[in-house]
């Protein structure tokens, strides 16, 4: 059974100023995309530098999550600190979501170029870093989901099927599970 976190990084939301809809936005696609048994991790936590990188190496280490979706802190700001935070955790980086992603918000909004989402691999988790505006979720995640499957099964993750009338995942022909 694949786990996978849902890791909101918001001051006002994790102070309960307003709901969560980023971190409600990544759930509403993977119950979307995915089949089979999986569970969800969910946590709401300030934008802080030391609690993001605890956060997340717990979500990988000790919850032996398969994959780790962020949502926020991925602009310029300040406090925008995620990027930094999932770089420092990783062994490797995987620059190729955040190009794909960068790439496909330019399309609707200028602004893009100033997202700095990530990807990076520790251990047996895949983290990836997606912005924190609800309707640009989908639109980032959308494209690179496909190869999310795959490269969980590369690094020894749970197997994690979807359900290709909503999303195709791509593995080589002879990684299929039968």
């Amino acid at each position: 059974m694949a786990k996978i976190a849902i890791l909101t990084l918001s001051d006002r939301a994790s102070a309960g100023v307003y709901e969560d809809a980023s971190g409600l936005g990544v759930k509403e696609c993977l119950n979307e995309w995915l089949l089979g048994e999986h569970e969800y991790v969910y946590e709401v936590i300030p934008d802080d530098y030391d609690l993001i990188h605890r956060t997340l190496i717990r979500l990988a280490d000790d919850e032996k999550c398969d994959l780790i979706l962020t949502t926020g802190g991925t602009g310029p700001a300040p406090r925008d600190v995620t990027p930094e935070a999932t770089e420092a955790v990783c062994e490797k980086m995987l620059p190729g979501f955040g190009e794909l992603m960068r790439s496909v918000s330019l399309k609707s909004v200028p602004t893009a170029i100033l997202s700095r989402q990530s990807a990076g691999i520790r251990g047996k988790s895949l983290i990836i870093n997606l912005p924190g505006s609800p309707k640009a979720i989908k639109e980032c995640l959308e494209p690179v989901f496909p190869a999310v499957p795959y490269c969980i099964d590369l690094i020894g993750g749970a197997y994690i099927q979807t359900n290709e009338s909503k999303m195709r995942a791509f593995r080589p022909k002879a990684k299929e599970k039968k």
